[in-house]
């Protein structure tokens, strides 16, 4: 065989070796890629993504668009060939697997506590666009959740409402546990609490809960110290005026607060929030408006930007990295709050696009 055949396919042979070896070797990362988006003045598998009854609404028009990320499940195990390939191209993120499932959580967990975070994310939501109008929220707080096994079991119960702790009056759910710690292990604690049938039967009444009884829990020690606890979740349960659902299937995490009080405040006033441009964004939101960071921000200016956005409503602290790398025909525009917002649309909506807050890399 003629010397320069041998070395070709000696090459070949080897080029080969190398990718079998490249398919066959797993390496601990996972993929994020861009996830659809979704119109929250729209519809969405055939129904309206937000549905408002017993309140007037108005006609909206443009977009208010959620976004969203892809990402690899928990089981699967990527192959050398498939980070080089993520690695190298633009719209893909390849990051270490515990990124995205951290102390070997699993993709039922994940999915999990991303429905949780989705469910939280739509009541603050609601909370939030309500006060930005002015609209009255009234809010309490209750036992979220009772640890199994906990000092707590079989005296409190998920529902039940946080009147006062140790007759000291309870606003914030942090509050239940700083009034807890303040105690030691084995010490008893007072809890003045509304029942959660009872809390539930004033709610239906339109009314407020009112007859409230005591109850005693002992104190136990926490697994990780010295500190008192009790066994419970603390949260904040609101009554609305009127009926507000939020529709949208196989989407988790918080990431779509922002977006959805934008589309309620623009349902429940008169006018375009928008002026008919296409608007995208994302963010966290809490009860009292504020937007919070969120993950895989250049993933949702693509996704963003190939559905067709003009502008992307993009939170604070993504600012520094969503500059890196911004697709063309892509504004940002910076929000620290729901107000912000509101301002920002506003100015789209008039074509004052030069007043527009914007990212920077600092």
């Amino acid at each position: 065989m003629p010397r320069r055949t041998a070395t070709m396919l000696a090459s070949t042979l080897v080029l080969i070796a190398l990718l079998c070896a490249g398919v066959l070797i797993k390496v601990p990362y996972s993929e994020m890629s861009p996830g659809p988006t979704v119109n929250t003045l729209g519809d969405a598998g055939g129904e309206p993504v937000l549905q408002i009854s017993g309140r007037k609404t108005y006609p909206t028009s443009g977009h208010l668009n959620m976004t969203t990320v892809r990402v690899t499940g928990a089981d699967y195990n990527m192959n050398i060939v498939e980070a080089v390939y993520g690695w190298l191209a633009h719209d893909n993120v390849v990051v270490p697997h515990d990124t995205l499932y951290p102390d070997g959580k699993t993709e039922e967990q994940s999915t999990q506590e991303n429905a949780e975070e989705f469910s939280q994310s739509q009541e603050s939501a609601k909370v939030a666009a309500l006060r930005q109008l002015n609209i009255p929220v009234s809010s309490r707080i209750i036992v979220s959740s009772v640890i199994k096994d906990s000092p707590s079991e079989g005296t409190l119960h998920a529902g039940d409402v946080i009147k006062a702790v140790d007759g000291t009056a309870v606003k914030e759910p942090q509050d239940v546990a700083k009034l807890v710690t303040k105690h030691q292990p084995g010490e008893d604690v007072s809890f003045t609490i509304v029942p959660a049938d009872e809390a539930k039967a004033a709610e239906k009444a339109g009314k407020e809960p009112e007859a409230s009884e005591k109850v005693t829990v002992t104190t136990a020690k926490s697994p990780d110290g010295d500190r008192a606890i009790v066994g419970i979740q603390a949260g904040t349960d609101h009554t609305f005026p009127f009926t507000m659902d939020i529709k949208l299937a196989d989407v988790g995490g918080p990431s779509a607060g922002l977006m959805f009080s934008l589309g309620l405040v623009d349902k429940l006033t008169p006018g375009s929030l928008t002026g008919g441009k296409f608007v995208a964004g994302t963010g966290t939101i809490d009860d009292k408006g504020t937007v919070g960071p969120i993950g895989g921000i250049e993933m949702k200016l693509v996704g963003a930007r190939a559905a067709g956005a003009e502008y992307f409503l993009t939170p604070d602290q993504n600012c520094a990295a969503a500059v890196s790398d911004i697709p063309k025909g892509l504004t940002l525009v910076r929000v620290k709050t729901i107000a912000d917002a509101t301002k920002s649309l506003d100015k789209i909506r008039a074509g004052d696009t030069a007043g527009l807050p914007s990212c920077s890399a600092s």
